[in-house]
């Protein structure tokens, strides 16, 4: 079993400006709505090559993050069979390594849904769609050349989902979830958020 993955990565969740969950506290009023969109730009796993797929997870926490939650996993339409075991193979941490570890802060899959997908953020800009289900319009925030360079190293941050990277701050204008199937609806303004690039191997 061996994987290797690269791109970029989207995370809002309902929280404040400085997560909770980082230093082991529990989502401001004990709940969170959260939201992890994985763009890879290049990747294998186990010989099957997902290059160019989009995989979100949406959760809803209750209680600290490591107590687990259910999550919801929209695969890109464009993934065929083969492509969208192995992504949910890999981020469901059956391949071990260090999905193994972020998927044991996203939790028990209670769905998994396909839809047509856009990932188009650069340089801390850009949009992400996922069907009629999420829409999120991302900017940077203006916090200064010198905060943006001095962004966190999550290696040592538990609750991480970006493992020996670095996460960057950004702003989602726009950030909208409709999927009342599953108990999803938000839709917020001028929003903190966190982006980064990702590099998994196992």
């Amino acid at each position: 079993m061996t994987y290797h993955l690269e791109g970029r990565l989207l995370e809002v969740c309902t929280c404040g400006t400085h997560c909770p969950c980082r230093p082991a506290g529990e989502p401001d009023g004990s709940d969170c709505e959260a939201m992890n969109a994985w763009h890879v730009e290049r990747g294998t796993i186990d010989g099957t090559d997902v290059s160019g797929l989009t995989l979100v997870a949406l959760g809803h926490v209750h209680g600290h993050v490591l107590q687990g939650r259910p999550v919801v996993y929209y695969v890109d339409d464009k993934a065929t069979g083969e492509q969208q075991a192995a992504l949910i193979s890999a981020w469901t941490g059956q391949q071990g390594g260090p999905l193994a570890d972020v998927a044991s802060l996203i939790g028990e899959v209670a769905g998994v849904e396909r839809a047509l997908m856009t990932f188009s953020i650069r340089q801390g800009k850009g949009q992400l769609r996922v069907g009629q289900a999420i829409e999120a319009v991302v900017t940077r925030p203006d916090v200064g050349e010198h905060a943006m360079s001095d962004m966190s190293q999550p290696h040592s941050d538990i609750c991480t989902t970006l493992p020996g990277e670095k996460s960057q701050p950004a702003q989602v204008t726009t950030y909208r979830v409709a999927l009342p199937s599953y108990g999803f609806a938000l839709d917020l303004r001028d929003y903190p958020a966190i982006q980064g690039r990702f590099r998994f191997e196992g």
